[in-house]
C-alpha cells in the first residue's frame, strides 16, 4: 500500500468514528461513543533483543604447508564434502621414489637381522653386530615414516563435513607456505556471539531457548539454545558476551548473516492490556474503565502501576482485575464520571477500521446489538 492509499484509508476511518459520534449527539444521546479493550491474564515474558554475525561452527582455512605443484583438485565451489575426502594433490614423485628406496632398505635390514639371530644364539657372531643390524631398521622404519608424512602434507583432506567456499586454485599452480587452497564451513549448526546487558545476567543459562531472525529470509525463524556465556563483563559496554548455537537444518543461513536474537526470560502469568488505554499526566499512569451502574454506563479514571511494555500490550501490576473493559479509543473526549456508548470491544488485532465495522453491522442489524451497543 503506497503513502496516498494509506492516509486515503486513514481518513475514512476517522471520519466514519466522527460520523458515529455525530450520529449519537443528534439521537440526543449524551454519551460518547468508545472502543474498549478488556484486561486478561495471559502467559507473559520479558524479551531481550540483540544483534549478532553468525559463524559457522566450525570453519577453517586450508592452506599449503610445503612448496609443491599443484597436480589435481579434486572438488568444485560450492560442493559438500566429507571429513577425509581428499581436495587437493600435490606432486609426490619425489617422495615416493625415497619411499621406495627406504622400503628397500628397511627389507634387506630385516633379512639381515633374520640371519643373525640364530648365529647370536650359537655365539657364531657378536651381539653388538646384531643389535647394530636392529637399529638400522629402527632408522629405516622413522625415515619411512617421515616421508608417508611428508607425501600426506601433500595430499589435502577435509578435516569435518562441510561446505567448500571458493577456489582460485588450478592444476600447475605452485603452492606455498601459507598459500591458500580452500575453505570449508560446517553449516550444519551456525554459532553466534552477542551482547547482553548486565542487568539480564541472573536471568542468563545455558540451554536457555532463542529464536532467530533475518531480513535474508524475513518470513523464517531460526532456534537456538546458549551455550555458553563469557566469564567476564565489558567494563565499558557493562555487557556481557553470550554464545548460541542456531539450528540450520536445511543449510539457508550462511557465515557473516546478521541476525536479531530473541530471548525470553522471566515466563510468567501477567495481566495485559493495550497500550492505548494508558493515559499519562506528570506523576501517574491511569485508565479509564468501564462501570455498568443500572442501565447506564460511565467511566472511571483508574490509576495502574505497569510493568513491561511489548508488542503493542502493556503489562498491570496494580488498579485492575481480569475481566475489566478498559477505552482504548475516545480517551480524548471523556473525563472520569461521564457516560459512554460501547460501539466495540477489541479482542484480538483487529484494526480501527474492523471495529468501527462492527458498529455499522450492529446498526444494519438491531436485533443483534446488546444493550451496550457492541
Amino acid at each position: 500500500m503506497n503513502t496516498a492509499q494509506s492516509i486515503t484509508q486513514k481518513m475514512l476511518v476517522i471520519s466514519s468514528f466522527l460520523l458515529l459520534t455525530c450520529t449519537a449527539t443528534a439521537q440526543n444521546n449524551p454519551a460518547t461513543p468508545v472502543i474498549t479493550a478488556t484486561a486478561v491474564n495471559e502467559q507473559f515474558a520479558d524479551v531481550i533483543e540483540a544483534l549478532g554475525t553468525l559463524k559457522a561452527n566450525n570453519s577453517v582455512t586450508i592452506t599449503s604447508t610445503v612448496t609443491e605443484l599443484v597436480t589435481e583438485v579434486h572438488f568444485t565451489d560450492g560442493q559438500r564434502v566429507k571429513k577425509g575426502d581428499l581436495l587437493v594433490s600435490m606432486d609426490t614423485s619425489d617422495e615416493l621414489a625415497l619411499l621406495q628406496e627406504e622400503q628397500a632398505r628397511l627389507g634387506e635390514a630385516k633379512r639381515l637381522v633374520k640371519r643373525l639371530q640364530p648365529l647370536t644364539a650359537q655365539n657364531a657372531t657378536s651381539k653388538s653386530a646384531l643389535d647394530a643390524q636392529k637399529s638400522i631398521v629402527k632408522v629405516a622404519e622413522a625415515k619411512i615414516k617421515g616421508i608417508q608424512s611428508q607425501i600426506a602434507k601433500r595430499q589435502i583432506r577435509a578435516p569435518f563435513d562441510g561446505l567448500v567456499g571458493f577456489s582460485d586454485i588450478s592444476v600447475g599452480t605452485l603452492a606455498q607456505p601459507g598459500f591458500e587452497l580452500a575453505t570449508i564451513d560446517d553449516d550444519a549448526i551456525m554459532k553466534m556471539d552477542f551482547s547482553v546487558p548486565e542487568r539480564h545476567l541472573s536471568y542468563l543459562f545455558k540451554g536457555l531457548q532463542v529464536t532467530a531472525e533475518t531480513q535474508a529470509f524475513p518470513d523464517q525463524q531460526f532456534s537456538g539454545e546458549i551455550t555458553s556465556i563469557n566469564s567476564r563483563i565489558n567494563p565499558v559496554t557493562r555487557a556481557v558476551v553470550v554464545r548460541a548455537i542456531i539450528e540450520n537444518p536445511d543449510q539457508l543461513l550462511k557465515p557473516g548473516i546478521l541476525m536479531r536474537i530473541k530471548l525470553s526470560t522471566q515466563s510468567r502469568t501477567s495481566l495485559l492490556i493495550p497500550e492505548e488505554a494508558i493515559t499519562a499526566n506528570a506523576t501517574s499512569l491511569s485508565v479509564f474503565k468501564i462501570v455498568h451502574h443500572d442501565n447506564t454506563t460511565s467511566v472511571a479514571e483508574t490509576l495502574i502501576s505497569i510493568g513491561t511494555r511489548q508488542a503493542g500490550k502493556i503489562e498491570v501490576m496494580s488498579g485492575l482485575t481480569e475481566g475489566d473493559q478498559v477505552v482504548i479509543h475516545g480517551t480524548l473526549r471523556i473525563k472520569n464520571g461521564d457516560s459512554v456508548d460501547v460501539i466495540a470491544d477489541k479482542k484480538q488485532h483487529e484494526t480501527l477500521g474492523q471495529l468501527l465495522q462492527q458498529k455499522s453491522a450492529a446498526v444494519a442489524n438491531p436485533r443483534s446489538t446488546n444493550k451496550h451497543g457492541v
